[in-house]
Formats: structure tokens, C-alpha cells, sequence
């Protein structure tokens, strides 16, 4: 590649006005060798955020500097190494080569806590499956939001059911097999029962959302929200 090809708009064909000879129009300082000028291009490129155009940088470096030709020289010296001398736009930048782009990626676990009105939902998915939107909200006695479903849904711990042979066919939902294994069960049947979280100070006296009678060996009960908190 040629300084000519370094044009800041590709539109245009007009090569880069090479400057004047320092002896016609000398400067206050003298013009830095070829090598000075490519550690000046490539200090700013490297400390820039964004790409930088040839015309900024000739702004930024001393008068009588050829920044075309000094990219030049260092496109070929970045050539092959991790990091590469690549035109963005208008502009150049210093880009990890792209063969090790993988050595960038990072993992990182993010924590999320479910909203009240998502544990109370998927207490009662869990204890009563399948079950309807409606029943839901009879249940918890509020209008159940997509949001919540949404949110439950993009965790993959619930999942639609058959729907029901009633006048409108309503969805339902259902725990998912990821749900069991996050919470350590084999099938819904080894959610505990109304007698386990009392005893686990996790249900009051009042019983369970959807109970009207509750009885101790009730196994089948909705559960209490306080049982996915942890």
C-alpha cells in the first residue's frame, strides 16, 4: 500500500498533498526522521479511543511530518504481530488481530434476584401444574404481569403446558427439569409439604396462598413464597 491509498474519504481519488520540503518552508524545528514520526502515530493511535483520521494526525504532529507515510511503515511493521495498524472508516486504529480475538472473551456469573411477585408465581406453578394465568392471579389475588412470566420463562424453570379443555383452550404452565435440578428435586412430588416448612419456620399459621383448610399432611398445597429465597 502507497501513502496514496491512504485518503481520508474513499470517494475521493486525490492523493494525500505531500508536505512542503522543510529547506522551502523551514518550520521552528526540524522536520523528525521517518522513525520519529512513526512513534508519534502510533503513541497517539494507541492512546486514542476511536479511530483517528490522517488529517487529525497531521494536526497533532509537528509541520513538514508525511503521517501517510509513516502509517505506511507501520501497517507493515504491525504485520503478523497480535496487535494490527487497520483503517476504521476514515480513520486508523490499533485492533487486536482478529485470529485471537477468543484471548478477549470473559465468563462472568451473574446474579439475579427473582421480584417478590416471581417467587410467589413460581411457588404455585410448582405446587399446583398445570395451571392457568387466571388461576394464578385467583390465587395470589393480584393481576399477574407478562414481566413476571417473562422473566421465570427466560430462566427456564417454567414452560407451557397442555392447555385446557375449557371455552377460550387457556395455556398453562408447568416447572421445567431444569427447575428440579436447580432446586436439587427428582419430580414436583419432592417439593416439601405444608408440615416441612412450617417446621423450617418458612410458613405461618395462616397456611398457603389458595388454601382454605389447610391440613399438616397436605402435600399438594402451593407453596410459600420464602422457599425460592435462598
Amino acid at each position: 500500500m502507497s501513502p496514496s491509498d491512504l485518503t481520508d474519504d474513499d470517494d475521493d481519488n486525490s492523493p494525500i498533498v505531500a508536505p512542503k520540503d522543510p529547506n522551502d518552508s523551514p518550520g521552528l524545528f526540524p522536520v523528525p526522521p521517518m522513525g520519529e514520526q512513526e512513534r508519534m502515530v502510533e503513541a497517539v493511535l494507541f492512546a486514542s479511543a476511536e479511530p483517528v483520521s490522517i488529517a487529525e494526525l497531521q494536526k497533532r504532529l509537528p509541520e513538514g511530518c508525511d503521517v501517510a507515510e509513516a502509517i505506511v511503515h507501520l501497517r507493515s511493521r504491525y504485520s503478523g504481530r497480535g496487535v494490527h495498524l487497520v483503517r476504521v472508516g476514515n480513520g486508523w486504529a490499533m485492533r487486536t488481530a482478529a485470529d485471537l480475538g477468543w484471548l478477549m472473551r470473559t465468563e462472568q456469573v451473574e446474579q439475579r434476584r427473582l421480584s417478590r411477585a416471581a417467587i410467589e408465581t413460581l411457588a404455585i406453578i410448582a405446587y399446583h401444574q398445570p395451571v392457568t394465568r387466571a388461576e394464578i392471579e385467583e390465587i395470589r389475588g393480584v393481576t399477574l404481569s407478562r414481566g413476571t412470566i417473562d422473566q421465570l420463562m427466560e430462566l427456564g424453570w417454567i414452560r407451557f403446558g397442555r392447555r385446557r379443555m375449557t371455552p377460550g383452550r387457556p395455556l398453562t404452565f408447568v416447572v421445567t427439569d431444569a427447575f428440579l435440578d436447580h432446586f436439587g428435586l427428582e419430580t414436583p412430588r419432592d417439593l416439601p409439604g405444608v408440615k416441612e416448612l412450617r417446621e423450617a419456620g418458612l410458613l405461618d399459621s395462616r397456611g398457603m396462598p389458595g388454601q382454605q383448610n389447610p391440613s399438616d399432611d397436605d402435600e399438594e398445597d402451593p407453596g410459600q413464597t420464602e422457599l425460592f429465597e435462598d
